[in-house]
């Protein structure tokens, strides 16, 4: 059975008005409104809260809590959203390759959405970080395609494609996926392994992104970016939990969790003093 969906809270938090009939141009809006206002944040990573996806859980934390969420979580929540508004919706898996072309091989770590429009096919993808898209995509090898952000394209086709975005004049691998449905309980388990396991990048490093119209703001460690659309990246060095703790709040909007843990955490990502010999 269908888990219920709370349209209303959810067009209040992304402060979408417009036409619901399930449409591209219907699409369009929602997958840019949605990157725009909710964060991309793995702090329940961070500090050992369990990373929940049923729908009650995800509309607490990311729409009534105004908190973020990672991949899974975003794109759960969006696809269920999706379902309610009659999409024809199916969840797929993808091999990031971002940050290590060598991980084609890996196994797939990384949750986006097949959309079937009137038998036109598009790729969804809310939680891609810093990265996220902020416009479905054509499933269509090779065209070059502009969203309010970057301009995507995908290459190869059957059975597995290849999303690229380019970055200046040059084309960077972001991640493999094929379009076969992911089954759920599969979905749930990596989900659980990457916000739980010691060894996951979601439990050792600080990550999180804003999509507004016009720049990105990206959040790393102690490391603060504004990336303005088209324009070089303006780069802070953050130097205290204070700081860090404004900027995600300030600057991302970010509703953060009352737990002890958390300012541990983030000091952990301050440089240490070093001790000097007397």
């Amino acid at each position: 059975m269908p888990e219920k969906v709370n349209l209303n809270a959810y067009f209040e938090r992304i402060g979408f008005a417009g036409s619901i009939a399930p449409t591209i141009q219907t699409l369009e809006q929602l997958h840019a409104l949605h990157p725009a206002v909710i964060p991309f944040e793995n702090v329940a990573p961070l500090i050992g809260e369990q990373v929940m996806l049923d729908q009650q859980s995800l509309e607490k934390k990311l729409l009534t809590d105004k908190r973020g969420g990672f991949c899974f979580e975003h794109n759960f929540l969006f696809m269920r959203i999706l379902r309610d508004l009659d999409y024809e919706v199916r969840p797929l898996l993808a091999r990031v390759i971002w940050t290590n072309p060598e991980a084609v091989t890996a196994p797939p770590s990384h949750m986006l959405l097949l959309i079937d429009i009137k038998g036109a096919n598009y790729i969804a993808d809310v939680g891609f970080g810093g990265l996220s898209l902020t416009a479905p995509l054509r499933l269509r090898a090779g065209a070059e395609q502009t969203t309010p952000h970057e301009t995507f394209r995908l290459t190869g086709g059957e059975p597995e494609w290849t999303l690229e975005v380019k970055i200046g004049e040059e084309w960077r691998g972001v991640y493999v996926f094929t379009t076969d449905e992911a089954p759920e309980v599969e979905l749930w388990d990596i989900n659980r392994d990457l916000s739980s396991n010691p060894a996951s990048p979601f439990t050792m490093q600080l990550r999180a992104s804003l999509s507004p119209s016009g720049k990105r703001l990206k959040v790393h460690n102690d490391q603060f970016t504004v990336q303005p659309t088209g324009e070089e990246a303006q780069k802070r060095t953050l130097t205290s939990v204070e700081e860090i703790r404004a900027v995600l709040t300030e600057e991302l909007g970010l509703t953060l969790p009352e737990s002890e843990k958390l300012d541990a955490k983030l000091a952990g990502f301050l440089p240490q003093p070093t001790e000097t010999a007397e």
